[in-house]
Formats: C-alpha cells, sequence, structure tokens
C-alpha cells in the first residue's frame, strides 16, 4: 500500500480535492456538521469519486491528532509535494528562489512559511533532517494547501547541501539581524535562495558563515526580531518586488 498521510480542516482538503483528487483515498466528516459548507465539501469529494465516510468527533480527533480537525480529516496517497534538490533545479524554467529553514521545529511555523513560499513564487523550502520539523498535519493544516504546491526537501547534511547550491550559481542570502545589508536596498536579481534561522537563537554558525552575504530587515518600531515566518515572507516579497521591476 503506498504511502499515506491526513490532511484536516476545510481548506487543506478543499485544496486537495482540486489540485490533486486523485490522491484523495478518502475523507472523514462529521456526522453532527450538516451545514452548506460541508455539503459542498461532499459534493466536490463525490465529483471526484472519493468515498466519504461519516464518523463521530473522537474518530476524527484519533486520524487528525488533535480537535482542530473543522470536523473533516482526508486520507492522502503519498506524502507531500517532495523532489531531490537536483531534480528540482534541472527542472526551474527561471531564476531560483528558495527558502532555506535552519533549526526552525515549530510546525505552526513552517506551515505558514509554506503558505507565504507559496504567496510569492518560492520554489521550494529546504530543511535539514535534524533541527527541523517534520512534515505532519499541523503543519498541512496551517499551510492552507500549500503543501501540495511547495516542495519540502529534507537534506541530511545542509552544509553539503548550501555549497551544492553555490555551485549551481546560486547566491545564498542569510536573513540576519546583524546583517551588513538593508534588505530594501540589496541587489535581489539573480538566482537566490533565502537562509533563515530559528527565532531566537538565528541563523546557525556554519550556516551563517556559508550565506554569500548577509541582509537586515529594517525594523521601525521597538520590537528586536520577526517571527521566521514573517521575515520569510518579507524577504521572498521584497525579491519579488524587485524583480517584477526589471
Amino acid at each position: 500500500m503506498p504511502e499515506t498521510r491526513h490532511l484536516f480542516g476545510f481548506h487543506p482538503v478543499t485544496a486537495a480535492l482540486r489540485a490533486r483528487p486523485e490522491t484523495v483515498r478518502a475523507i472523514y466528516v462529521a456526522a453532527a456538521r450538516r451545514d452548506r459548507r460541508m455539503q459542498e465539501l461532499i459534493e466536490r469529494a463525490a465529483a471526484a469519486g472519493v468515498v466519504v465516510h461519516t464518523v463521530d468527533d473522537a474518530r476524527l480527533v484519533a486520524l487528525a491528532g488533535n480537535d482542530r480537525h473543522q470536523g473533516v480529516v482526508a486520507v492522502v496517497a503519498g506524502g507531500a509535494a517532495t523532489a531531490t534538490l537536483a531534480e528540482l533545479l534541472d527542472g526551474l524554467q527561471e531564476p531560483a528562489l528558495l527558502l532555506v529553514l535552519d533549526g526552525v521545529t515549530d510546525p505552526h511555523n513552517l506551515g505558514a512559511c509554506l503558505r507565504s513560499a507559496d504567496a510569492f513564487g518560492a520554489q521550494a523550502i529546504i530543511v535539514p533532517k535534524d533541527r527541523s520539523v517534520g512534515v505532519n498535519a499541523t503543519v498541512a493544516k496551517v499551510a492552507s494547501g500549500a503543501l501540495d504546491t511547495v516542495p519540502v526537501i529534507t537534506v541530511t547534511n545542509l552544509a553539503r547541501t548550501l555549497r551544492e547550491m553555490k555551485e549551481r550559481g546560486i547566491w545564498l542570502l542569510g536573513a540576519d539581524a546583524e546583517g551588513d545589508e538593508d534588505l530594501f536596498t540589496a541587489d535581489l536579481s539573480g538566482p537566490i535562495a533565502w537562509v533563515l534561522g530559528a527565532e531566537g537563537t538565528g541563523l546557525r554558525r556554519l550556516t551563517r558563515e556559508s550565506c554569500d552575504r548577509l541582509l537586515r530587515i529594517p525594523l521601525q518600531g521597538t520590537v528586536a526580531s520577526l517571527n521566521v515566518s514573517v521575515a520569510a515572507g518579507v524577504c521572498l516579497f521584497a525579491t519579488q518586488q524587485q524583480r517584477a521591476r526589471h
């Protein structure tokens, strides 16, 4: 039997039915919920030939692993959208725009980073195997469908992966509060991989030293730093904004 994973919540399940209905093996819905939103999801599932099972809340909690399922859980074939880094880079038809997350262990942050990556055109998120959150149902829920459009590529040795990216002509831009370049005036052209660390600890020393340039996000208020998912969104937006002007 192929590997499966669980999606929960209306947005992720609807996104899977819309983008990759052939991967949805079954959907479980709350017996007590019969509103219009649920009916539309059931109708979409029926149109895609997906079996819908009506179950109680205890079953949904067991499937989702929490009680934030909104009354719907889907069993989806295969893992999230994945590829090797080499395959991804070989298939690009435009300059690379990648997001590297070093030491991000909160699934909510990874899910939010996926949403930013999807929104601003990043082709993939790269994470190390160790000291990093894996893709799970919470990540999928927070990502609101972006997990099915943005590959999360897990690598065994991040430092080696960064070297390989540089060998392919990709500039590694580290987001760092002590960076010597201002994000809003820096040159963001060409193939780029943004490298971000966990909030609080920031980039690890070896990762920081692997970056070609270190850029800071100019902050106008009193806070000293941004959540990693917010910082990722700002960096990706600034890159696409500059590219659109050229």
